[in-house]
């Protein structure tokens, strides 16, 4: 996390849309982390990083990154598994998970992906291989999640930059929990859309 909070202190917003960026390509750093460092960087330079500005560019950041998953899907099919970087981050026994969840409940797992960190890069290219979904209504239900997400993430390295500490050992003890609480708010957010989107069918 110091790498970042230093990384993001010296190149402000594009630093963070980049790594942002990158972590959606599967890059092994931890996405929570980078979001809580951009809050942090916020939260130690007030007066030349604003806090909204940053959730703004964190969210751009995680949306480009999810869809820079789904396009690949979707312009090179099952070839992707022929690059060998992308094969760690879809094997095909992940492949074929995936699809049989994709089968089982549908879009619902695009939402739902976004909690989970190891599933996600390989849920959003398979959707993209698949085409069971438009890229329209992929951004529109990876924000719907990531408005649930990212704010947290971001908003708690703000409110911890002033004792590091703390904010590393919150972070140890409460990243499960907090994607517990996250992933049941979610859930019951989405449980209530459903419901009233029956009621208005019937």
């Amino acid at each position: 996390m110091e790498f970042l909070i230093s990384f993001f202190t010296d190149y402000g917003y594009w630093a963070v849309l980049f790594v942002l960026i990158i972590c959606g390509f599967g890059v092994p750093i931890p996405e929570d982390i980078v979001l809580v460092s951009a809050g942090v960087i916020a939260g130690l330079n007030p007066e030349s990083v604003n806090i909204h500005l940053m959730l703004l560019v964190s969210m751009i950041g995680v949306l480009a990154g999810d869809s820079c998953m789904y396009w690949l899907g979707r312009i090179y099919g099952t070839r992707i598994l022929r690059f060998r970087p992308m094969r760690k981050v879809l094997t095909l026994q992940r492949l074929k998970m995936v699809r049989e969840k994709f089968a089982q409940y549908g879009n619902r797992v695009l939402f739902v992906a976004r909690f989970l960190p190891g599933l996600r890069a390989p849920i959003y290219i398979v959707s993209g291989i698949t085409r069971r979904v438009s890229y329209t209504r992929f951004v529109l239900i990876d924000f719907c999640a990531a408005i649930i997400s990212v704010p947290i993430w971001v908003y708690l390295g703000e409110f911890g930059a002033k004792n590091l500490d703390w904010l590393h050992e919150q972070i140890k003890k409460g990243q499960l929990g907090i994607y517990i609480l996250i992933g049941a708010l979610a859930l019951f957010l989405f449980w209530k859309w459903k419901k009233a989107k029956k009621s208005k069918v019937n």
